[in-house]
């Protein structure tokens, strides 16, 4: 029997689906998938419907994987050495498989998923293909020229294995095997490893096959499938490619036209030929006829295979519904193997391809263009869908359809009404014959600009002013909000002084104490049709700074200028204060009153301690008579830091007696 099964449940669901697609709406289908399998080779893919399950051989590794219809794997069955063909049982209760290392055929519990029995075909026979049927298991085993067919009888108590029952062939390698159902007694086989290997239909209702008819095609028949209405079975080859030919006499029936040389069939319970090609030409190398011959098949491109030249072991196979095709494939360039679903597969692909100018201004009209194409034309006036999403519809807004005109082509204006990303998605609903689609562009469109602006730029203040910032917020659609962040120079973090909305005259104000240079900026996050807005302003600020003359005896006024009078044994004792900063220094500067005029007599930075102070003493001794000043300040730049604005404190006057 060949990988399906066909309860009368099922038939009744096959035939309720198929009135569905001729008379229903065509809802958009679950959309097709690939999944990476957990598989070294594949052998063969068997589709068990009761279970939902799919049985792959993994022959290089010795054991068979079982996955969901999704290609999750649920178990794997190890320990089968070499493992080739699968066949699954009428009642989908076992499947059997040929272990060609080990020289037996195996029963697999299909709901323990575990193996149930052996039967060994004898040493050296190394049995590679299997089909089962009416309680035998038919096989191909042996090498090269030296293959036959034999068989296990599990209708006796003891099941019993017959060899050499070839009769009507010589085989130059195990033949392919299929039986099913609706073909009672009757076992296809088929040679494809010659170009003119033969194919036999055996009448197998004696318990021993007896040719029916048989034919030998030229061109290498890679699969063979019995078709469920049991009087036809497709071959597919590398000459002739896919064909339909008659059991009674092998007679070709029908030519399913494909591109490329075939490789693989598979034929749905419903009738649906599915055929695969070397893919040669990059045109696709899945068909699938749900028409027939006459009608053009869909087309499928996996991309799998272009590069090797040639199908990797096991095949296509369909869902027991006829509505999804199984397709394993080993990736292009990879030893890594994937199962590809697809879920419509009876349904022609539809491309549709949208095209928009990569940016746009607001409010200005654009137009739209594209194209569908597909395996199966779409007549003109077929109509589409149009959806645009943006800021304000990111649910997306419907404009509409769309008829496509004769060349296969589509336009539309549209006004775009909101700014940033606006992108548009056609969509064909789908038909009886042809899969839902959709193809989207992008447009980037230009917000409206806004103005912004912030005052007391390039302001110089005293350390600790107060400073009040006012922003001014012109037209904007909806968003009123405006933020004032403050930026100080050096390691204080950035904050966040005021977010509010402007008043009715667009401004928002806030008022800060200075203590640093700072970057005030104000920013505006714009809304769906006004731009984002990003202005600053700098103010400098003094660095905070006094001086303190102490240990002076008395004051005297010189002139109109007071002075700290010290004697000379006693050293003036200067405190200095800056605004702290990790590394910084205040420099002093000293002066003296000489020839009329003051003259600078020293200068010096000194390190300020973590609270910003320095103390510096100058030695009195034998200044008896001199006048001095003295002043401290902090210098950007070269203080240790660049974090105030150049700041210096008022002159300190001084002067000494005995």
């Amino acid at each position: 029997m060949r990988k399906r099964t066909l309860s009368a449940a099922t038939s009744l669901a096959v035939l309720f689906g198929s009135a569905a697609i001729v008379t229903g709406t065509v809802a958009p289908a679950a959309a097709d998938s690939i999944v990476p399998l957990n598989v070294g080779t594949i052998g063969d893919l068997v589709v068990d419907g009761a279970h939902q399950r799919l049985f792959i051989s993994d022959t290089y590794n010795s054991r068979v994987v079982v996955t969901d219809f999704a290609g999750h794997l649920v178990r794997t069955v190890g320990n089968l050495p070499y493992v080739r063909d699968l066949d699954l049982s009428a009642d989908s209760a076992t499947l059997y498989a040929a272990v060609s290392g080990a020289d037996k055929v195996v029963a697999i519990d299909t709901a323990q998923q575990a193996v149930t029995a052996e039967y060994p075909t004898g040493e050296g026979t190394v049995p590679s293909t299997l089909a089962a049927a009416a309680g035998k298991l038919w096989f191909g085993y042996g090498e090269n020229w030296d293959s036959e067919l034999g068989s296990v009888d599990l209708t006796t108590p003891t099941p019993t294995v017959t060899l050499a029952l070839t009769t009507g062939a010589d085989w130059s390698s195990p033949p392919t095997l299929r039986t099913d159902p609706a073909a009672p007694d009757t076992l296809v086989a088929a040679d494809g490893t010659i170009s003119s290997g033969p194919i036999v239909v055996y009448d197998t209702g004696s318990g021993t096959p007896v040719v029916r008819t048989s034919t030998k095609r030229d061109g290498f028949v890679k699969d063979i499938e019995i078709a469920p209405d049991g009087k036809s079975v497709v071959a597919a080859d590398r000459v002739t490619s896919l064909t339909r030919l008659s059991l009674t006499d092998l007679s070709e029936q029908e030519h399913f036209p494909v591109s490329g040389s075939a490789e693989k069939v598979a034929v749905a319970p419903d009738g649906t030929v599915a055929g695969q090609t070397w893919d040669s030409d990059d045109v696709g190398d899945t068909f699938v006829f749900a028409g027939g011959s006459a009608t053009p098949p869909s087309v499928r491109d996996t991309k799998a295979w272009a590069a090797y030249g040639t199908i990797m072991y096991g095949g296509i196979e369909w869902a027991p519904d006829s509505t999804r095709l199984f397709v394993p494939v080993q990736e292009p360039g990879q030893s890594a193997y994937s199962l590809r679903v697809y879920t419509s597969p009876k349904l022609h692909t539809v491309s549709v391809t949208v095209k928009a100018p990569a940016t746009a201004p607001i409010n200005k009209p654009l137009t739209v263009s594209g194209s569908v194409a597909s395996t199966l034309g779409l007549p003109a006036g077929t109509p589409l869908t149009v959806t645009r999403y943006d800021a304000e519809n990111p649910g997306g807004k419907a404009l509409g359809t769309r008829k496509l005109a004769t060349n296969g082509t589509f336009s539309f204006p549209d006004t775009p009404a909101a700014a940033g990303k606006v992108s548009y998605k056609v969509a064909y609903p789908g038909d009886a014959k042809h899969a839902y689609s959709t193809g989207t562009a992008a447009v980037q469109v230009a917000p409206f600009p806004t103005y912004l602006r912030l005052d007391q730029n390039r302001r110089t203040v005293a350390y600790g002013t107060d400073v009040t910032y006012t922003a001014s917020l012109g037209w904007t659609y909806r968003n009123r909000t405006v933020e004032i962040w403050a930026d100080p120079y050096g390691s204080e973090p950035k904050r966040l002084l005021k977010r509010g909305t402007v008043d009715s005259a667009g401004r928002l104000s806030v008022t800060t104490r200075m203590t640093r240079d700072t970057w005030v900026t104000a920013d505006f996050a714009g809304d769906t049709r006004s731009g984002r807005a990003h202005v600053g302003s700098t103010v400098y600020t003094k660095a905070g700074v006094t001086t303190t003359l102490s240990r002076h005896y008395k004051w005297s006024k010189i002139g109109t200028i007071w002075y700290q009078t010290y004697h000379q044994t006693t050293d003036p004792l200067v405190t200095a204060w800056n605004n702290p900063y990790p590394g910084r220094q205040t420099k002093y500067e000293i002066q003296v009153w000489y020839q009329g005029a003051w003259r600078t007599g020293g200068e010096d930075y000194v390190t300020l301690n973590g609270g910003g102070m320095a103390y510096i003493a100058f030695d009195g001794d034998g200044a008896a008579g001199i006048r001095a000043r003295v002043r401290t300040g902090y210098v950007d730049g070269t203080s240790g830091d660049n974090v105030n604005t150049t700041s210096f404190g008022a002159w300190k006057y001084f002067t000494f007696t005995r």
